[in-house]
């Protein structure tokens, strides 16, 4: 599996079929990018100037939210993650 470093993390992307009001199903390429996901691996967390690490606020399995461009897709194992700094995280969602 990933093991994102520093204050970064590893999410999946939670993406869901649109359709429009006339029940149209929207091509992949025209949908907004999805901003909720589920955390599935987390770094150690950010070292601050005086070489404190400071715990990240999220743990795996909490679903979130980011900011819409935040991150990079890659593709491990034939899956799609997202990793992203801690910093581009929104919230947490319950």
């Amino acid at each position: 599996m990933l093991k994102p470093l520093g204050d970064r993390v590893v999410l999946k992307a939670e993406t869901e079929e649109e359709k429009t009001v006339g029940g149209i199903v929207l091509a992949s390429n025209v949908k907004e990018k999805p901003t909720t996901g589920k955390v599935i691996a987390v770094g150690e967390g950010r070292t601050l100037d005086n070489g404190q690490k400071l715990t990240p606020a999220v743990k795996e399995g909490d679903r979130v939210l980011f900011d819409k461009y935040a991150g990079n897709e890659v593709e491990y194992n034939g899956e799609k993650y997202l990793v992203v700094h801690e910093k581009d995280l929104v919230a947490v969602i319950d």
